[in-house]
C-alpha cells in the first residue's frame, strides 16, 4: 500500500503540472505562474517548519545531528544548483524578471538539454524525499508529496513556456517535459526498495527534505516576489503566501488534535492494563 502511495503521489507530482501547462494558453500560464509562486513558498515553508521538522525532531535522534543535517542539505542543495544539477527556476519571456531578448531561445537551444537533465535529477531526488516521508507515515508523506507539488507546478509550467517560447513544438515540450517529470517516479520507487530496510536514516531524510523546501523558498522564491509592484498586486502576492502558510497550519493543527485526542484515549487504557493488582490486607 505505501508503495501505491509513492507512485501515486511521484506520478501526480511529475505529470499533473506538466499536463496543466499544455492545456492553457501562455498568457493564462505567465499569470498562473505568478501567483503559484507566492502560494508554493507558504506551502513550502509551512510544510518544513509546521510538519516534516517537528515529526523528525519528535524522534530518538540527538537534535544536534539533525541540525547538522540541516546545515548539510542546504549547503549540500546550494552546491548542486551551482553546478547546475539542480535547477528550479521560473523564467520565461514577459516574467518580468528582465533577462534580455532571447534569454529562452539560449537556455533551450543547446543548454535546453542541461536544462531538462537538471530537472530531471531534481526531480528524482523529489522522488527519493517523497519516499522516505511515506516510510516514516502516510501523512507525512502526504504533506511532503503537497509540499513538493505545489512547486512542481510553476516549476514545469515555468519550463514549458521557455520551451515553447525558444521554438519548440508544443508535443515536444510535452514529450520532454513529461519524461524529466517521471523521473520523480523513478526516484520514488528506488527510495522505497532501498530505504525501506534503514529505518533509522528515515528522521535524517526528513531533514533533507526539509532542507529542500527551505533552500527553494529562500534562495529561488522569495527572491522573486522582492520587487515593487502595486498595491493590488502586493496584497494578491501577500494573500496567496498567507493561504499556503494557513492550509498547512490548518492540517497540522488537525493533526496534533488527532495526536491528543488519541493519547487521551490510550493513556487510561494503558493506566487500566498495567495497574498492579491490590496487595493483599495483613491478617
Amino acid at each position: 500500500m505505501t508503495l501505491s502511495y509513492i507512485l501515486a503521489a511521484t506520478f501526480v507530482g511529475g505529470a499533473a503540472s506538466v499536463l496543466l501547462a499544455a492545456a492553457l494558453t501562455a498568457p493564462m500560464l505567465a499569470v498562473l505562474v505568478r501567483h503559484l509562486v507566492s502560494l508554493s513558498t507558504g506551502v513550502l515553508l509551512g510544510t518544513a517548519l509546521l510538519h516534516v521538522l517537528p515529526e523528525a525532531f519528535e524522534s530518538n535522534v540527538s537534535p544536534h545531528a539533525l541540525f547538522l543535517t540541516l546545515l548539510g542539505g542546504l549547503l549540500f542543495f546550494f552546491l548542486l544548483e551551482k553546478a547546475e544539477l539542480y535547477r528550479h527556476g521560473h523564467h520565461h519571456e514577459h516574467d518580468d524578471h528582465h533577462h534580455h531578448h532571447g534569454f529562452d531561445a539560449e537556455q533551450a537551444g543547446r543548454g535546453g538539454w542541461s536544462v531538462l537533465v537538471g530537472d530531471s535529477i531534481h526531480n528524482f531526488c523529489d522522488g527519493v524525499l517523497i519516499a522516505a516521508a511515506f516510510l516514516v507515515d502516510v501523512e507525512v508523506g502526504v504533506f511532503t508529496a503537497a509540499a513538493i507539488i505545489a512547486h512542481e507546478i510553476p516549476q514545469e509550467v515555468g519550463d514549458y513556456i521557455v520551451l515553447i517560447n525558444a521554438g519548440f513544438s508544443k508535443a515536444k515540450a510535452l514529450l520532454f517535459n513529461l519524461l524529466s517529470g517521471m523521473a520523480a517516479v523513478v526516484g520514488g520507487v528506488l527510495g522505497y526498495f532501498l530505504l525501506g530496510p534503514w529505518n533509522d536514516l528515515l528522521p535524517y531524510l526528513m531533514v533533507v527534505a526539509a532542507s529542500s523546501f527551505v533552500y527553494v523558498a529562500v534562495a529561488d522564491l522569495i527572491p522573486q516576489l522582492q520587487k515593487r509592484l502595486s498595491m493590488k498586486d502586493t496584497f494578491a502576492q501577500v494573500a496567496w503566501l498567507a493561504a499556503g502558510l494557513g492550509v498547512i497550519a490548518l492540517l497540522v493543527g488537525g493533526h496534533g488534535h488527532d495526536h491528543a485526542h488519541d493519547h487521551d484515549h490510550a493513556e487510561p487504557a494503558a493506566a487500566h492494563r498495567e495497574a498492579p493488582a491490590s496487595a493483599p490486607v495483613p491478617r
